[in-house]
Parts: structure tokens; sequence; C-alpha cells
């Protein structure tokens, strides 16, 4: 198995670990310390190593971060985690719901003049602690780069990863890692930048069409570079990891060679203070630096046509390996027999069984009645919950082929649904329905689709504290930057761009509902009298059957209905060749019309 069910955190140690941190603080003079769940490269997964967060507070989120004072530990976590968290971490740490409440504002309300709070500058982004630095200046507190006090308490960290780098192929990639470099190259120089320092893992990546393994799930590699306005690149990784790889142009570094070699660029070198740790801004020490976004986001987020043929592919063999998997779960729930392990299990080995699966995009969230509502809920041995008649069941899942990335939610009834469960569902499809269906003007962004997913949720007097989207790599991260579908997301979308689009509605200590397709954005059909603007719209990746019996189907328009039907019909027939006469069976009832 790709995927371990044992617990990881202990809310137990946290208290003693506290308490040492305390004491270490106490020494260096500091009134506070930050510890978040990062790592050196601005990533959202990291490698084990750098679980500073999980080690001290016991909370294995994929997002948030602690802030700890003589007397306070506040664990800041978003709305995916306001379950999670409460249940994973001792009663010395206080959970604080962010965004609405800042780090500033609680370090404020806990802080005197004159106080110093520690923090890693390599886990903390420029934008972040200039933008932190600006609500304490002025309070005469001050933020002050230390070397990391959890590093020196945990004797048994785990060593970094030491797995090499592989090359991709360009035929999916479309295009060499030279052809990428000049183009870049080009932009730098319209800019008149001489150089962009490269912090993200999936920026490299793209750039060089490389993977790597340093991280579970998400196949990127732990390396930074400088690309140069001649279109030449310095590599800097840890010894070994980049020897293997066929790149012309590229000088190879030891990772500890970065700070010394940006003392020497020639100005202006490009930095997106939005990711680039803090440590590299101070290393720049006279360099002129343009503060600009990553070169390679936007070209990485807009796919290219090889890119996205390869992952078209990789999403139609997901789907009949989902579709085989949800024909067995039919078949077996009503046994009562399952629980939640044995549901990843299974679906692991449908996936398995393609023999083209690298990884899984994440850790299936797989959560029967109650753990439904836990956003990224993680089963282990421990919280196993049996799969009952009378439930629903919550499956969020994805793959890593070497062809592209897929992430799919599917709700499901087992038996007689609960009470509320169908209407909520339905609302939470008329949702996906509404942004699958959307047809906006170039220069729209995520934030003002945002709403269209919820309308019919809070038209209810119901909603959910996550983001609708997120972009998703061709076999990258499954959560890509920098675009998605929420309140914040202001990035225009353009063609070529992969979003989830994923509504969701949960009832804590009842059940959870999510239905999650992939999308991609395209040129808009022209419509007849349509203004001269250019207009886009999506089509879905994700051919997945949607449980009908879920569906209350007084509550949708005639237009929601006709788009479910054409959407199951598209299902089966792309997706019925390939798979075996039971499943095709299963496919055609799953499929339809209402």
């Amino acid at each position: 198995m790709l995927q371990s069910f044992e617990t990881t955190s202990d809310p137990s140690q946290g208290p003693a670990r506290l308490a040492a941190l305390r004491a270490l603080m106490a020494e260096a003079g500091l009134a506070a310390v930050l510890v978040p769940r990062a790592d050196r490269f601005g990533g959202e997964y990291v490698a084990a190593a750098d679980e500073r967060l999980a080690w001290l507070t016991g909370f294995t989120g994929s997002a948030g971060s602690c802030a700890v004072t003589a007397h306070e530990a506040g664990l800041f976590v978003d709305g995916r985690y306001r379950v999670q968290a409460p249940a994973q971490v001792a009663p010395d740490f206080s959970v604080v719901a962010w965004p609405e409440t800042s780090l500033a504002s609680w370090l404020l309300a806990r802080l005197a003049p004159g106080d110093r709070v520690g923090f890693d500058p390599w886990l903390h982004a420029v934008e972040e602690i200039e933008t932190l630095r600006a609500k304490l200046d002025p309070k005469g507190i001050a933020l002050i780069p230390v070397d990391n006090p959890v590093d020196r308490l945990w004797t048994d960290r785990p060593p970094l990863p030491s797995a090499p780098f592989t090359p991709w192929p360009d035929a999916l990639a479309g295009a060499t890692s030279a052809e990428k470099r000049a183009k870049l190259a080009e932009t730098l120089r319209d800019a008149g930048q001489r150089a962009a320092l490269l912090t993200l893992p999936d920026s490299v990546a793209w750039l060089l069409n490389i993977r790597g393994r340093d991280v579970p799930r998400n196949p990127v590699p732990h390396a930074m570079a400088v690309l140069h306005d001649d279109a030449s690149l310095d590599l800097f990784a840890l010894p070994g990891k980049a020897d293997a790889l066929p790149l012309e142009a590229v000088r190879l570094h030891p990772e500890e060679a970065l700070k010394a070699t940006l003392a020497t660029l020639p100005s202006p070198v490009r930095l997106d203070p939005r990711t680039a740790p803090f440590a590299l801004l101070d290393a720049l020490g006279t360099t002129t630096v343009a503060r600009d976004r990553d070169p390679c986001l936007l070209p990485k987020a807009r796919k290219s046509a090889a890119e996205i043929a390869a992952t078209t592919e990789a999403h139609l063999r997901d789907a009949a390996a989902m579709a085989t998997f949800l024909c067995w779960l039919d078949r077996e729930a009503p046994t009562g027999r399952l629980t939640e392990i044995a549901v990843v299990e299974a679906l692991e080995g449908f996936r398995r069984a393609t023999n083209q699966l690298q990884d899984i995009a994440f850790d299936t969230i797989c959560g029967a009645g109650e753990h439904g509502a836990i956003v990224h809920y993680r089963v282990t041995r421990a919280t196993d919950a049996p799969v009952l008649p009378g439930t629903l069941l919550l499956i969020d899942s994805g793959a890593q082929y070497l062809d592209g990335t897929t992430d799919v939610t599917r709700t499901v009834a087992i038996g007689d649904p609960p009470a509320g469960a169908r209407e909520s569902f339905t609302r939470v499809l008329q949702g996906l329905v509404a942004i699958s269906r959307a047809r906006f003007p170039r220069g729209v962004g995520g934030q003002h689709l945002d709403a269209l997913a919820r309308q019919a949720l809070w038209a209810a007097g119901q909603d959910y504290d996550h983001g609708t989207g997120h972009g998703v790599g061709v076999y990258l991260s499954v959560h890509e930057g920098p675009v998605g579908l929420s309140r914040r997301s202001e990035l225009p979308l353009e063609p070529g761009m992969i979003l989830s689009n994923e509504p969701g509605y949960y009832r804590e200590g009842a059940w959870g509902i999510r239905t999650e397709n992939l999308i991609l954005v395209e040129e808009a059909p022209d419509l007849p009298g349509q203004d001269a603007r250019p207009w886009l719209s999506f089509r879905t990746l994700t051919l997945v059957p949607i449980d009908r019996r879920l569906i209350d189907a007084t509550l949708l328009s005639p237009a929601e209905r006709a788009w479910l039907d054409a959407y199951h019909a598209e299902v089966l027939a792309a997706v019925a060749p390939r798979v075996d006469a039971p499943t095709k069976a299963w496919l055609e009832s799953a499929c339809a019309p209402l």
C-alpha cells in the first residue's frame, strides 16, 4: 500500500515539547516563536524532516502554523481543519480560526513593546515577514531571524530526502527545457532583469522537465535555481540528486552554495516575494531586487496541447478505475462488512491494476458518516469506522500517473440516506453544475466565479468553509498555484488552466458531502449576438458517475438536469469501452437519465 493507516500524531507529547521550546525561548530572550508547517521550498506538502508543526503540536493537516508565547500557544488553521485540529492537539494549544483572526492581531494582543518574536527565515516568505513587521514594528515588537529552535529539540528528526531526480518526457511536456528557458529568458530581457530566482520545486520541475520523490504524493524535486537572461541556469540541490540529468546549459551546485551565488549576481534579480524565503532576500545583499511573480507560474498553469492530451488520457484511465471501484462498492457496501480502510485499500488496488500508477495524489479521504464532515479526514487504524447502511460515504482521492494528475470526490449513499442529505447533496450538485456551465469573459478571476458554486446552498442558509477549487498540475502538484476558485483567487483564468470544482456541505457530527471534478479552461464557442470580446468556458476532465440516488430531481432546473444527463451520457460513452462487462452494466444503470 502507498497509503499508511498508522497514527502519526500523539497529543500527549505536545505539552513536554512545548515546555522545552519555551525554555529555549527564555534562554534566547524571545517572547514568542513562530512554527509554521513549511519547508525551505514553500511547499504545501513537506518531507518528514520538515514536519515541525506536527512534531510540536500533533496536528497533521496540510496547512497551519503555531505561535508560541510564554503562556499561550495558538494553532492557526483554516476552515478545512476546524474539526480535525482540536481532536489532534492537547489542551495546551488553542485552536485559532484563520484568516478570521490574523497572526498579527493575535500577537499584538499578547505581547508588549520591547518583546522579540523569533522566526526561521527559511520557512517564511519575504512578503509574509514584511507584512507582519509592518504590523508589529509600530508597537515596538521586533521580528528576529533565528536558527530553528524546534530543530535543536527534535533529536530523532528524519534525514532529508535523497532520491535522485528523473527526466520527464519532452513529448508529454510539449516543449524541451531549452525551449522553455529561452522563452522565459526573453521575458527577463524584456523586463530589464538579469536573472530570476526560482524557489518553488514545481517551478523547477516544470522548467527543466524533471520530476522528483522528495515529498509524499507530489513528484517534485527539492531544488532551487537561478535562471539567467542568456537562458542558462544554475541548479542547487543536495549532492547526487541531479547528477544524472541530461541537461544543456545547466550548471549543478550543492544546495549550500546558493546564498553565496546570490551575492554575486548582476542586478536586477527577479524575486517573488510571495514565495521566496526571507533568508534569500538577505543573501542578495546590495543586489537590486525586482519584485515580480515567479516567471514559471503562469506558463506552467497554461497547459500545453501535449499536456492537455496527456492528462485527458490519464483522466480516462482513472475514470475506468473509479467506475470499477464504485461498482465494487455498490456490491459490497450493503453487506455491512466494509470499513473505511477496506474502501481505501480497494480503491488503491483498482488504480494499481492499471499498471501505470506512480503514486496516489494525496492520502485518500474516506469518511463514513460523521467522519465525512472532517474536510481533510485521514483514516487510521484507531479511527477506522464501519461503512454501514443508512450513512453517507465521502471519498476524495486522486492518482499520479506519468501523464497526468487526477483529483475526484464522490459522495455515495449506503442504503437509504439520512434525513436532509438528499436536499444538501442536490444543492452541492447545483453548485458544481453552475461552475461547469459557466461562460465568462477573459479577465474574470476565480473570485468572481466562486459565488456561483454557493448560490443554491446560500438560498438554504448553508455554506462551506473552503475554496471551491484549486489549480492542478500534470504529473505535478495536485494543489498548484497561482490560480483557483475562491474568494482570494484574483488572477484571471486563461485557456489551458486546470482547476478543481468541488463545492461541499458538512454537518458536523452527522455527515459530509462533496462532489469534485477537474475542469479545463477553454475558448468558448461563439453564440449568436455575443459581444466581440473573447469568452471562456470549462471542459470537464473527470468522467465518473454522480450518485443519482442522492439527487432530489425536483430541485433541479431543466438546464441543470440536461447538463447532468449529458454528463452521464459522456461518462458512459467514454468509459464503458475501458471496463469489464459487470462494470459496464453497472455504468449503464449509474449513468441513466434522471
